[in-house]
């Protein structure tokens, strides 16, 4: 049986397979797994849209 974590969600992406292909790439020159990489996007995504709007504050 697989464990995950509490607060882990799945998200599923469609995405052409040309751009798919060339992600994947260019993750595994950085030795990063795809995931990994989209993880740190969207990090940096957040970072950049805090410092301009200030922290976002999620409802528990």
């Amino acid at each position: 049986m697989e464990h995950k974590k509490i607060n882990e969600k799945h998200c599923g992406l469609r995405v052409d397979g040309d751009i798919h292909a060339k992600f994947r790439h260019a993750c595994g020159f950085h030795g990063r797994s795809a995931n990994a990489q989209i993880i740190r996007l969207m990090l940096k995504f957040i970072a950049e849209y805090e410092s301009e709007h200030g922290k976002i504050k999620l409802e528990k």
